[in-house]
């Protein structure tokens, strides 16, 4: 079965809308224990991760999903011409709080900005990019604000390890754009 498990995985992979963990292909096909999944993904991402066709397969968010080559992004956007996810300066410096932080409540993140940061804060959590995780134990109760697997997907990360460092930040030149283009199917 381990050829066919390789084609079932690459099929799911390839139909999936968000990046596929190996706990859920392993509820999708019962009959295949955790270390041939395993395999057959080390498999599949040898056979895509060498980028000589148009997409590859990469780990992201906890998953593995199919991604299209960044040299072929102008001809995708043509296809599907995606509405580019715009974030504002104070969501993106509000979101960097967040994801450096986290888990973090709303009062500290006001202390490093230093303004009111509800807005902000309610717009990322409609956009699915931070979450609540619970409320902290202190007098008030203050919800506490953690990423999402969604902020993962959008920002092209492994997990929150793959966050750059401020080192790495510093040495890149200074973009004043604010518009994160969403990826395109199969990116």
């Amino acid at each position: 079965m381990t050829k066919d498990l390789t084609n079932i995985i690459e099929s799911l992979l390839l139909v999936a809308d968000a990046p596929l963990s190996v706990e859920r292909i392993k509820k999708i096909i019962t009959s295949a224990d955790t270390a041939e999944i395993k395999d057959a993904l080390e498999e599949l991402l040898r056979k895509y991760g060498e980028g000589k066709g148009g997409f590859v397969l990469r780990e992201i968010a906890g998953g593995y999903q199919f991604r299209t080559l960044p040299e072929y992004m102008e001809w995708i956007k043509r296809l599907i011409q995606p509405n580019p996810l715009r974030l504002s300066r104070p969501a993106l410096e509000t979101l960097s709080i967040i994801a450096y932080n986290q888990p973090v409540i709303r009062s500290d993140i006001e202390h490093i900005r230093g303004v009111d940061s509800g807005g902000v804060l309610r717009m990322l959590l409609e956009r699915k990019l931070v979450k609540v995780l619970g409320r902290k134990e202190i007098p008030g109760r203050p919800l506490i604000y953690i990423t999402t697997k969604h902020f993962l997907e959008v920002f092209d990360l492994k997990n929150l390890k793959d966050l750059p460092t401020p080192k790495e930040m510093e040495a890149q030149p200074d973009s004043s754009s604010e518009k994160i283009t969403q990826k395109p199917l199969f990116e």
